[in-house]
């Protein structure tokens, strides 16, 4: 049976009038940004503050688009009569995006927290080598990181603060208790 004479087009406006009355899906990007889900993963921001310069997230990037150069600092003694000590002091660090899969590995074998995820998505380059971004550009992207999601309510209080917050306890007794001393 051969089919009727302009039935594919009758289908073909049929398909058009049904998507004419739905909402559209489409977003105007540039003008109208994107509402991003919490904790985004877009760039890596660095708190260079924390880095230590262990290497441990250059030699675990299986990209290897960590780059880290450093020198030792020799500090002096913290007392008198104490041994000089040396530390790493960082002179570049960089992450070449154009490399990188965003696999995270980095930020989760940092010991030290110096690594976080940036919701900033817009960092595209008109040229692939401008895609390596200094230490000066991971550290504009980390005031961009959103804090983290506070604790559960429920949940037992950190060893660490627990102890942080005993110890200023008694710096405050102390004090107290000098300051009294001195007033009678």
């Amino acid at each position: 049976m051969a089919p009727i004479p302009g039935s594919g087009l009758a289908k073909g406006l049929a398909v058009t009038l049904r998507t004419m009355t739905r909402k559209t899906v489409t977003e105007q990007y540039p003008e109208a940004l994107p509402e991003l889900p919490p904790r985004t993963r877009g760039v890596i921001g660095l708190f260079e503050e924390n880095c230590t310069v262990c290497m441990l997230c250059a030699r675990e990037c299986p990209d290897w688009c960590i780059y880290i150069d450093s020198h030792k600092e020799t500090v002096p003694p913290a007392a008198p009569g104490g041994r000089e000590r040396s530390r790493n002091v960082l002179d570049r660090f960089a992450i070449d995006f154009s490399l990188c899969m965003y696999c995270g590995i980095c930020i989760e074998v940092c010991p030290f927290d110096a690594l976080f995820w940036s919701p900033e998505f817009e960092y595209a380059e008109t040229d692939i080598r401008e895609l390596t971004h200094e230490r000066d550009k991971l550290r504009e992207w980390m005031w961009t990181v959103p804090a983290p999601p506070a604790l559960d309510p429920g949940a037992e209080e950190p060893k660490e603060i627990a102890a942080a917050r005993k110890t200023a306890e008694k710096l405050a007794a102390q004090r107290a208790a000098e300051q009294g001393e001195e007033q009678s």
